[in-house]
């Protein structure tokens, strides 16, 4: 007899693609940083306006954004929003002046927003709670592989066609996953026709139950009052000061600081991308087998404060090294280690969020793209202020120790309303 696939593990592939398309569409600006500053004449100051108001506009929208999800559904949200982004992507190849490419970055980022909170929205529906560490793993890895394949790549793309009709290429593509996605995608496995019987009956029987006294919308006063949230937004602000510094100032910092050409240097710069998406699958599977043992709060704490101190190591360790492969070794490892963070971020939220969980997890990412925002700007001020790099990666370091202390009073298993 055939096995059958479940609709579940097709699930996870959609999210996988979208996951690998909103950062192949976001980091094409980090490599096409020297033909628009060129082309447009922009200086690095304000490069670094135009590559950290992308995050603005990502970080203001992800509350809205995961409460449309919870009200509406993945299906809509997601649709809607992988349009909306796509038609800016095309945009930003049209830009004429800093005024044009500043709003319409903006707009970008804003219409990516509800990506991840839909997700989450989708995964809180579609996954039993032990599955959930591995799922958020896969789809994060998604997203660092698709940043990682974009810098050469894309690279690539625009020495051959130029960076206006790259943009423009990229957004068609999004186009079509977000028909695929519609025509697909229902909300729950009780309204997908396709699914059989017995995998709807694990999903029901084996997905996190919700109490009948929780409701099922949410404020953001409400949300931060939990000293829960609180928690997941500072230590999430602390990662993506330092994943973020891969999506923008890596590839043009290893190319001014070695001497690289634009291919030469997407290569180098993936290296830490490729060590993200395997610490999103080793952290998501690690989540999964010490929650299979039997303690949630450790499988969710464990696997983010290894990540922390992995990125410590490695942010200190590269500024030793006189190489560029010496300190993209080290920075892999960072970045490898920021990355471990994002599984027991995300399933935390779905834990304490549970229907509300598209709120919560926008929330928390609304803080993390602060520092996704702060980081764009602190990399090109600070290092002209002091004439050096090296006071952000101490920066960057000292976050992640005050992540790891964070991580040490969070609960997974109170709801928001509780802690």
């Amino acid at each position: 007899m055939r096995k059958v696939i479940p609709t579940r593990y097709f699930l996870v592939l959609g999210t996988f693609l979208l996951s690998l398309l909103l950062y192949i569409d976001r980091v094409c600006i980090s490599a096409a940083k020297n033909p628009i500053s060129e082309s447009l004449d922009f200086s690095d100051k304000q490069m670094g306006w135009i590559l950290s108001v992308f995050a603005l506009g990502y970080a203001l929208f992800q509350t809205p954004s995961g409460m449309l999800a919870d009200r509406l559904g993945p299906r809509k949200i997601l649709t809607t929003i992988v349009v909306l982004w796509s038609g800016f992507t095309a945009l930003t190849g049209a830009a004429w002046n800093y005024v044009s490419i500043i709003i319409v970055r903006f707009l970008f980022g804003a219409s990516e927003a509800g990506a991840f909170p839909g997700i989450s929205r989708a995964v809180f529906s579609w996954f039993p709670l032990k599955e959930r560490g591995l799922v958020t793993g896969i789809n994060f890895s998604g997203s660092r592989l698709g940043a990682a394949f974009a810098l050469p790549a894309v690279a690539w793309l625009i020495h051959s066609t130029g960076w206006r009709l790259s943009f423009l290429i990229l957004g068609i593509v999004g186009v079509v996953w977000a028909v695929f996605w519609y025509l697909w995608f229902r909300n729950t496995p009780e309204e997908h026709k396709r699914i059989s019987v017995s995998e709807k009956e694990y999903i029901l029987e084996n997905r996190q139950q919700v109490s009948k006294n929780v409701k099922a919308g949410i404020t953001l006063k409400t949300m931060l009052k939990s000293k829960n949230m609180v928690l997941a937004m500072w230590q999430y602000f602390c990662s993506n000061f330092t994943f973020f510094f891969t999506l923008t100032w890596l590839f043009p910092h290893l190319q001014s600081k070695y001497g690289l050409e634009i291919i030469e240097a997407g290569f180098y710069a993936s290296a830490p991308l490729i060590g993200g998406a395997i610490g999103n699958l080793f952290s998501g599977w690690l989540v999964d087998l010490i929650f299979k043992k039997g303690n949630w709060k450790m499988s969710r704490r464990f696997p983010a404060i290894l990540g922390f101190t992995l990125v410590i190591i490695g942010l200190i360790g590269s500024l030793q090294m006189e190489t560029v492969l010496g300190a993209i070794v080290f920075l892999t490892l960072a970045i490898f280690g920021a990355d471990m963070t994002l599984s027991p971020s995300w399933s935390f939220c779905v834990d304490i969020g549970k229907q509300n969980s598209g709120a919560v997890s926008g929330t928390m990412n609304m803080a993390g793209n602060i520092g996704s925002f702060l980081t764009a700007l602190a990399f090109p001020y600070l290092q002209a202020w002091t004439g050096s790099e090296k006071p952000f990666f101490f920066v960057g370091a000292a976050f992640a120790f005050l992540a790891i202390i964070s991580w040490g009073f969070m609960k997974p298993e109170k709801g928001i309303e509780e802690y």
